[in-house]
Formats: structure tokens, sequence, C-alpha cells
């Protein structure tokens, strides 16, 4: 029975994902909230070696099934070493993506239907949801103009734009689905007006009626 709360933030390339995410932990750890923040793929050494896998370049022939196993075969990892036992203490877990970015990357993104993808994610998850997920939504052309600003773009960040176009379909698609666990911001607007959102996000799950 978990008793921590598991906070999890989507969104494809060039959303500003790392900055905010780590304004989110701030503002949460504000709040006296015993927080560990983790991401995908990776948060384990296990699993950040399947990271660089996933990422290299030398893997760009990689089969779109191997991709998706690997993804999963990470993500159980992540959840029997890190995100369980954190959720077990009473911690919360603030994560960098997690099986909603295989929905849009691998599922509407590659085209791996649907029901497969929630095969792995039952045997994996046994019925695991995050309580929380932050999608940060952006054009795709937007995204990948700032990505490029950063350099050395990875395996997924080379892909054609109209694989980014899906992505974020996807991701829109799960918001719908999930409308209760989802919150959409445009990461589009100035960075301040992204963490006001994120400011008040914080206080609704923390119970802070004073944060306007």
């Amino acid at each position: 029975m978990k008793h921590g709360k598991f906070i999890t933030v989507e969104g494809s390339e060039g959303v500003g994902k790392s900055t905010n995410i780590a304004y989110m932990a701030q503002q949460l750890e504000q709040q006296g909230i015993d927080l560990i923040q983790s991401r995908e793929p990776g948060g384990t050494p296990l699993g950040e070696e399947v990271r660089d896998l996933l990422l290299d370049h030398r893997h760009t022939g990689m089969s779109q099934d191997a991709e998706l196993l690997l993804m999963f075969a990470a993500r159980a990892e992540h959840l029997s070493q890190l995100i369980l036992p954190a959720l077990e203490a009473g911690q919360w877990v603030l994560c960098d993506r997690f099986t909603d970015a295989s929905f849009a990357y691998q599922g509407s993104g590659r085209g791996i239907p649907a029901d497969r993808i929630e095969v792995l994610e039952q045997w994996v998850q046994q019925g695991l949801q995050p309580d929380f997920t932050l999608l940060l939504d952006i054009d795709p052309e937007v995204g990948l103009r700032r990505a490029a600003e950063r350099g050395g773009l990875d395996r997924f960040e080379r892909e054609e734009i109209a694989f980014f176009h899906r992505v974020r379909e996807g991701y829109l698609q799960r918001a719908m689905k999930f409308p209760q666990r989802f919150h959409r911001v445009d990461a589009a607007q100035p960075l301040a007006e992204v963490q006001r959102e994120i400011g008040r996000v914080v206080a609704r799950l923390t119970g802070d009626s004073t944060h306007g």
C-alpha cells in the first residue's frame, strides 16, 4: 500500500522539463514534502545503462519492439528499486516521464498498437499509476528549435518532425483519456507564466490554500 504521491512530468523535446521539474521540486520541498526526483528511462544504475543504449546514435536502426521492451525493462527495475520503496516509505516521487511517454513515443510515434503497450503496463506496474501528471505541451517546431539550441541531439531528437507531431497528439490523447490525472500547461508561454501555473498545481497537490 503506497502512502507517498507519485508525480510525473511529461512532454516532448524542448518543453523545458529539466528547468520546470527543478522548480516544481523546489516548490514541493518548500511545502515540507519529503521528495525523491528520478527520470525515465533511468533512475537506477541498470536503468541509466539502458538509457544510454536507447539514446545512442549507434542504435539508430533499433527495432520498435526492442525499444519498447528496453523501456519497460528499465521501468521494471525503476519501480522495484526506487519508486515503490519510496512510496511505501511515505516519500513523494517526482519523475521525469513514465509510461505515458511509452504510449506517446512508442505508441503514437512509432505506431505500436496501444493494446500491446497495455499488456506490458499491466505486467510491470500491476495497476500502479501516477497520482498526478503535469503535461508540458508545445508545438513540435518550437520545441525542436529549443532542443537544437542546446546542442548534442540524441537518437530520438533526430527524428523527423512528423514523428514529434504524432508524439504530441499521443500525449494530448492521453490527457483527454485521463483528465482527472493530467494537467496540461502551455510550455510556449514565458517561463515565468509556466512556473506561476506550476506553483498553482503544487498548491493544489499540497493543500496550500495561501497560494494564489
